[in-house]
């Protein structure tokens, strides 16, 4: 089934998002498949932790089954009801306790998916994918491990177990898990000297993990507040099917300016990015937001686009709305669509969501860059790094 969250069934939001689950392919095929099954197989030296997805267990047991479950566990097989291109499970493994099984010195780690479905063509197919990987001494070859880091699917696999683990426990213990594990890698990851938070440095493969940890704890996957249930619900339904680069967007929206200065550029998700003489175009997946500065929104009050002297006054603010309509036409859900400008009520929407490295107790600081201040008691990035460098590089922890 599919979950839409909207005003009525009457909003072009909910008619528009039920005509795409009948959207065809280029064959002319419906996009969908049915009564899907996924099998994993491992080498001996890993062992199926578990699944977090739109999917249920079969009770699959096996050698290759860990006791230790995360999310959907006790088992090596899954059964999907129905799978669209962008359906994306995330499997947990954890390694076979060396003694028992020692790894050998330069082997290969194997991972078999072996996925079984109805095709909307009423073809049944079965589709295996098969993955190796070397092996690497987590004492003596660090360095390799570090190189191989995929700081981007680490961060939804995090997020996606933290968001699990909301459903049933309460939403301070989360964050706590969460932020436990994140000075735990920084400890053996980052590069410092004891008790000397200046000294800490992470690599570039890990140097953006922070930075998503610090969004997806601001998300409304984890903070409740705000929201009812079946909002809270329909978010959490949508970042467990959603693939790599859709999840990212969940958890850290892309931020994109328009200005007279250039062309369109992402810029960081920050209140310093929100300036009076810019136009900004938030895509956070479950909504597309466009938000005038306080210059652009008073001369489109004055009517400048009007003009023919300011006709490129007129492509600038016609740009992000292009923009928006290419997203428009390939997300599925539909986004809601928001048009805003500085001071209008629906501004909450971009100004909750950017870090809020100005705020009201800052704005007057010396030095202080221009930018929006966000009314909000939330720490900022910067303070949570502060936080993050003092816990791992101190000797207590």
């Amino acid at each position: 089934g599919h979950m839409v969250m909207g005003d009525s069934f009457n909003t072009s939001l909910f008619k528009q998002t039920f005509q795409r689950v009948f959207n065809k392919g280029f064959n002319g095929e419906f996009r969908m498949a049915f009564g899907a099954s996924l099998d994993v197989k491992t080498s001996r030296e890993l062992k199926i932790a578990g699944a977090i997805g739109p999917c249920i267990s079969l009770n699959a047991k096996g050698p290759c089954v860990s006791e230790n479950e995360l999310g959907i566990g006790g088992t090596s097989q899954w059964k999907i009801c129905t799978l669209d291109p962008s359906t994306t499970l995330a499997i947990y493994f954890e390694v076979v306790n060396q003694h028992n099984a020692p790894i050998p010195q330069g082997g290969r780690g194997a991972v078999q998916f072996v996925t079984q479905y109805q095709h909307s063509s009423t073809q049944k197919r079965i589709r295996v994918t098969t993955v190796a990987r070397n092996w690497a001494d987590a004492q003596s070859q660090l360095q390799h491990i570090e190189a191989a880091f995929d700081q981007e699917a680490a961060a939804v696999l995090m997020a996606r177990l933290g968001v699990y683990r909301a459903e049933s426990e309460e939403g301070p213990d989360v964050l706590r898990w969460l932020d436990r594990q994140l000075i735990r890698l920084c400890q053996k990851f980052g590069q410092y000297n004891k008790d000397d938070p200046n000294s800490f440095r992470l690599s570039e493969s890990f140097s953006l993990y922070p930075q998503f940890m610090f969004h997806l704890r601001r998300s409304p996957f984890l903070q409740v507040f705000n929201n009812s249930p079946d909002e809270s619900s329909y978010y959490r339904h949508h970042f467990a099917r959603q693939d790599l680069t859709q999840s990212l967007i969940m958890i850290q929206p892309i931020l994109y300016a328009y200005s007279f200065h250039g062309p369109p550029e992402p810029v960081l998700l920050d209140s310093s990015s929100i300036l009076p003489d810019r136009i900004l175009l938030m895509d956070t997946f479950f909504q597309i937001v466009i938000y005038l500065g306080e210059t652009i929104a008073q001369w489109q009050k004055a009517g400048y686009q009007d003009m023919p002297e300011y006709e490129n006054f007129k492509h600038l603010l016609q740009a992000p709305l292009d923009d928006a309509q290419e997203i428009l036409q390939t997300r599925f859900p539909m986004p809601r669509y928001i048009h805003t400008e500085h001071g209008g009520s629906q501004a909450r929407f971009l100004l909750s969501k950017v870090n809020p490295s100005q705020t009201h107790n800052n704005l007057y600081a010396w030095g202080q860059e221009s930018g929006a201040p966000i009314l909000t008691d939330d720490v900022s990035l910067q303070v949570f790094m502060d936080h993050l460098k003092k816990l791992a590089v101190s000797s207590a922890s």
